[in-house]
């Protein structure tokens, strides 16, 4: 997999702003709340929907009192196939059928179906792939449920975005550590330990530290617990998110 050149084009992301448009956690009144994630991802060539959340309406809803266009947005990358994730994919559509899909190869034929339906245009991830200049997806990882996560390159270091962390949160730094040289400023997304004992959560967080993660910003299916251990470990590191939260650069010291 070929890594960005240092041309004026490809040098690392100096802006960047990720908006959580979807999440069970609340942040922002008036915003509403439902179970699964989706976030707003703008800085680089293409503006980036990561995941649906789990209802196209409430989603629309969202973005227009966060006076989001769902029109602006270019890519629509899809973590797995799990309804709180890819649940208001139909909506999106509807209201902007001119997006291309990064689909993970191992989503059911129905899916397919309906993007094409809309006339959207399909990339199907299976291996580890650019998305465009500074961004990455992971490619598929994980046995049981196949998922992708995706990279950002910034000039604070390596942002990554996780739907649910079905292959393992720590499986997924370790991976991209492999895949990506530099530091990782920031982990944001679901963690998937709702239901880790403490042993193992101490364990990814001296994992995280390990690897050089500077700040954290678990949400969706972590687990109150889970970002609570997170929330001591880290400090002034960890980054309180929900419904509505904005964070760009300039929050990742």
């Amino acid at each position: 997999m070929g890594h960005d050149g240092h041309s004026a084009k490809n040098r690392p992301l100096d802006e960047l702003t990720i908006t959580i448009v979807h999440d069970n956690y609340p942040c922002v009144e008036l915003l509403k709340t439902a179970w699964g994630f989706s976030a707003y991802v703008v800085g680089g060539e293409r503006r980036i929907l990561f995941d649906t959340g789990s209802d196209g309406a409430l989603l629309l809803e969202n973005m227009a009192k966060l006076q989001i266009d769902p029109a602006s947005i270019d890519v629509v990358v899809l973590s797995h196939v799990h309804g709180d994730h890819a649940g208001g994919l139909a909506g999106l559509l509807k209201a902007n059928p001119r997006v291309c899909i990064y689909l993970p190869a191992s989503f059911p034929a129905g899916v397919w179906d309906l993007v094409r339906g809309y006339g959207a245009a399909v990339a199907e991830v299976g291996e580890p792939q650019q998305i465009c200049p500074n961004v990455y997806t992971t490619g598929v990882l994980g046995r049981r449920i196949k998922e992708q996560a995706m990279i950002v390159r910034t000039g604070r270091g390596l942002v990554i975005l996780t739907g649910c962390a079905h292959p393992g949160v720590g499986k997924i730094v370790n991976e991209i550590r492999r895949q990506h040289p530099g530091d990782i400023a920031l982990v944001m997304g679901g963690f998937h330990l709702e239901w880790a004992m403490s042993r193992k959560v101490r364990k990814i967080i001296a994992g995280f530290r390990e690897r050089g993660v500077r700040c954290v910003a678990p949400t969706h299916c972590s687990g109150e617990k889970a970002r609570e251990r997170f929330r001591e470990a880290y400090g002034q590191q960890f980054i309180e998110v929900g419904v509505g939260k904005t964070v760009t650069l300039a929050d990742l010291a």
